[in-house]
């Protein structure tokens, strides 16, 4: 078990390092989702998904 693991260190860790930035983006994309901001950059008026993104309260 410890043979294989220092075999494929290089990797695990480059494995390790790809999950948490995409974690990490992830969680961006969700917080700026809660504060209303748009991920697409673009205005809402032509979007057929405007309504469920930006759901009235």
């Amino acid at each position: 078990m410890f043979a294989w693991i220092s075999e494929n260190l290089g990797t695990i860790i480059i494995c390790a390092v790809l999950v948490a930035v995409v974690a990490a983006i992830i969680a961006y994309m969700i917080r700026n989702n809660k504060k209303g901001k748009s991920s697409c950059g673009c205005g809402c008026a032509g979007c057929p998904m405007s309504g469920s993104c930006h759901q009235k309260k």
